[in-house]
């Protein structure tokens, strides 16, 4: 797992372009989905998965960002077996039984409101988080629980996909 991308603002805003825009703008989801497959000892490429969900929703090609369930259908498209839910008492239990997940939350200070991707997965120490804040340099401590941790940022909406290897 040494090719994370652990903050997407650290990405040159002319390199891996989504859409219009920079990745270090809108590419969130597509970089969680990489974190997700180099969890899982993948070695997927930027510009491939860029591609791929470009074209999910066409006109838009990424310029806003992915579509919530963009990911999730991915993941199942390659034979990936996937768990969807928002019922946050869920979300400790599914993420234990999964490789990998990706969290979908949107998150609110003062005036702004934005949404994000991060791709995480359970570890006998805890959860980890990969690109979860504007500047994180490696992987995020989460703590014991996925739904204590949403609490604590007061993030809202949230959607978890948990992720089992293909066998």
């Amino acid at each position: 797992m040494d090719k994370m991308i652990y903050c997407q603002r650290d990405i040159p805003k002319e390199k891996w372009r989504y859409g219009f825009r920079s990745s270090a703008a809108t590419g969130c989801g597509w970089i969680s989905v990489y974190n997700a497959l180099r969890i899982m000892g993948y070695n997927p490429t930027a510009a491939m998965l860029i591609k791929y969900f470009e074209r999910q929703i066409p006109f838009f090609n990424g310029n806003t960002g992915t579509f919530i369930l963009s990911p999730a259908l991915f993941f199942k498209k390659f034979g990936f077996p996937v768990t969807i839910t928002a019922n946050r008492n869920n979300f400790d239990n599914i993420a234990k039984q999964s490789d990998v997940c990706i969290l979908y939350f949107w998150w609110r200070r003062k005036a702004k409101i934005g949404a994000h991707f991060v791709a995480l997965h359970y570890t006998p120490k805890g959860f980890v988080g990969y690109n979860t804040y504007r500047n994180s340099k490696g992987p995020d401590r989460w703590g014991t629980s996925i739904e204590d941790f949403i609490n604590q940022k007061k993030y809202f909406g949230t959607v978890l996909i948990g992720i089992k290897n293909r066998k």
